[in-house]
């Protein structure tokens, strides 16, 4: 059987302010899900391009990006292999506030939300969220993350 040979690439953002992680709810998801904000690339788009349109479509503010933090290799449920590119964001502060800015495509976003890590939530991806939650993230190479 052939299987699908598309590999859909996303970045996300890691926003840090004051201990919390930003952290955004979509549509359909369980009340104790989040996951961090970001997107698709597009055609012609590099992946640093793809996070700053992503955090401008849906939080209304621009990021200044910082180091790759991670990269997470996974199958979907559907059957598709993904590439996502999380980077940390260095202007947490920016984003404390992103409700009441415009932005284009809030439809996307059930709720913005900035968590602790003793909050009762599980954070996507799930070996981030763990990071997150015992302070361990990442501070000299990337980490890489495959579930399959």
């Amino acid at each position: 059987m052939e299987q699908n040979k598309t590999i859909f690439i996303k970045c996300r953002a890691v926003i840090l302010h004051e201990g919390k992680l930003l952290s955004v709810r979509h549509p359909g998801y369980p009340e104790d899900l989040v996951a961090l904000p970001g997107g698709h690339l597009e055609l012609g788009e590099d992946i640093k391009e793809c996070l700053s349109r992503e955090m401008i479509e849906e939080l209304g503010v621009k990021p200044e990006i910082g180091r790759l933090l991670y990269i997470h290799e996974y199958i979907s449920s559907a059957g598709k292999t993904y590439e996502e590119f999380l980077f940390e964001v260095l202007n947490g502060k920016d984003y404390l506030d992103t409700e009441k800015i415009a932005r284009s495509h809030a439809h996307e976003l059930t709720e913005i939300i900035w968590v602790s890590p003793t909050d009762n939530v599980q954070i996507l991806p799930k070996t981030f969220g763990e990071d997150f939650k015992t302070g361990n993230l990442p501070s000299d190479a990337p980490k890489f993350i495959k579930n399959y």
